[in-house]
């Protein structure tokens, strides 16, 4: 039994689809569960187990589409600028380096060669770049082997790519891509795929999925159409990352899915289970699919995070200190709870306010804090490993209207704080009990900056004036128990079973 779960791309700033996905392999090896993490996304710049290897995976449980077809491993560069040079037969001229780009001159030959090396100070060699006389005609991209060839020509003043070919680890040709601008077919020995989702179709194929196999679904775009109609005799489940539908315009009889899931959803009856990250979401999804197509279908709750340990309980805290953690981007609306803290520090004087993360509103808040002359209780503190920091606070900020889920939010909680967020789907209703660890702030119809800065500035006070700060770390750690690692794990392993026994 194998569980496949297909994703499209990965990136050195991943979302926050990978980290689940990245958590849930790291589940699956504790329980001795055989997990692969497809990857569909066509990479250059970056060797794909890079990447990987950054969030935590390993090398083995990674498949990625373009080297399915080859019989490479997914590993790291071991290239070196040496190979590169004993490679290639001319007279080396010169050799000229520039931070990461080593080029190397064969004069006689008017080729150069221009060396991408992964780091600046080693010799590992991403991807080389031939231009001869004047013009770019091939690159080569290297793991511990050469993966595949970009070959180029001249069009129009430009070097125009027209074909891909991929290696098998003795420089055999495993199949070859050939490109015409935003168009590729596949040619194999004995096939051809004209498309990229004809591609993914065969490599469904070619895994041979067994009854007792799973296929998770985290991302379908380009891909659904082909996973769905070749997924059997496997089981599929689909991932809801984030909000499904458009809320605004539901009536009584239509709905409209977020355009993410509109396939998923339409083609619910060959799903054989989803997965949710909260309650409040998946009970919705179950009154939604009842009431527009009629169908209740099997729904899993499971978090894309938990709890190794609760945190803090015999801490001592640092009176009336704030925190928030997110990336400092327009959508968290961290600008609101400067303002607000600006406002409830008229009324208590003691107060702190710790801003975690960093983001292209750093320098804008900077500049509000400096304008409200808040520099002496009001910091920016830059991106840092929060796992041991939440216990030094005693409560705990949210301005966002859109979370999913809430990692920050469940990690505050595991450290006892009470929170004040907005009363908005999903994280804050799933984390937040109002008036027992905290505060849901209603939200208004049109974002008033001056009344939501009010708004919390109230219930800093009031949680301040009014409650019991040792109660209401005792709720948040109650609520906090319920996404223990062990229970999380637990969930996991019902679902693999379940599908496993139900053929």
């Amino acid at each position: 039994m194998t569980v496949y779960n297909i994703n499209l791309g990965i990136g050195w700033a991943s979302s926050g689809v990978e980290y689940a996905q990245a958590y849930r392999s790291a589940i699956f090896k504790r329980q001795g569960i055989d997990a692969k993490f497809i990857f569909t996304d066509f990479f250059v710049q970056d060797n794909i187990s890079d990447l990987t290897r950054n969030l935590g995976f390993s090398d083995e449980d990674i498949i990625w589409l373009y080297t399915f077809f080859t019989d490479q491993k997914v590993a790291p560069t071991t290239y070196t600028l040496a190979d590169l040079k004993s490679s290639y037969q001319g007279e080396l001229s010169r050799e000229e380096k520039n931070g990461k780009q080593v080029r190397l001159f064969y004069d006689k030959d008017d080729v150069f060669l221009t060396a991408y090396l992964r780091d600046e100070d080693d010799d590992i060699v991403h991807r080389v770049e031939f231009v001869s006389k004047g013009n770019l005609v091939r690159k080569d991209f290297f793991s511990y082997t050469k993966m595949f060839t970009e070959y180029y020509a001249p069009r129009d003043n430009k070097a125009y790519l027209y074909q891909r070919r991929f290696f098998n680890e003795d420089g055999s040709i495993a199949y070859d891509e050939i490109v015409d601008g935003t168009e590729s077919f596949f040619k194999f020995s004995d096939r051809i795929c004209y498309s990229k989702e004809e591609l993914i179709a065969y490599m469904m194929e070619r895994l041979n999925l067994k009854s007792t196999d799973q296929v998770i679904l985290d991302r379908a775009t380009g891909t659904g159409q082909a996973v769905f109609r070749h997924v059997k005799p496997a089981k599929l489940g689909v991932v809801v990352h984030a909000e499904h539908f458009s809320e605004n315009v539901v009536t009584d009889h239509t709905i409209l899915w977020n355009n993410y899931y509109e396939y998923q959803f339409d083609n619910a009856d060959k799903v054989d289970f989803f997965i949710t990250a909260t309650e409040a979401q998946r009970q919705l999804m179950l009154e939604q699919f009842q009431q527009f197509k009629g169908i209740q279908p099997t729904i899993y709750t499971i978090p894309v995070g938990s709890l190794d340990e609760l945190k803090g309980q015999n801490q001592t805290r640092k009176p009336f200190s704030l925190i928030t953690a997110s990336r400092l981007a327009a959508e968290k609306h961290v600008d609101w709870l400067v303002n607000a803290v600006a406002l409830a520090h008229e009324t208590l004087p003691n107060l702190t306010f710790d801003i975690y993360g960093a983001g292209g509103e750093e320098k804008r808040l900077a500049d509000l804090i400096a304008k409200l002359g808040a520099e002496n209780y009001i910091t920016l503190k830059g991106h840092k490993d929060l796992t041991d920091t939440y216990q030094d606070y005693e409560l705990y900020l949210s301005a966002s209207k859109s979370e999913g889920f809430g990692l920050t939010l469940l990690e505050a909680i595991g450290s006892g704080l009470p929170l004040i967020g907005f009363d908005v789907r999903y994280g804050n209703k799933t984390f937040i009990k109002d008036g027992e660890n905290g505060y849901l702030i209603p939200v208004l119809d049109r974002d008033d900056d001056q009344q939501i800065a009010q708004a919390f500035a109230q219930r800093i006070i009031a949680l301040y004036k009014e409650k019991n700060m040792a109660e209401l770390q005792n709720v948040s750690y109650g609520i906090a128990e319920e996404f223990l690692t062990s229970k999380l794990e637990q969930k996991w392993a019902n679902l693999i079973k379940e599908m496993t026994e139900n053929d």
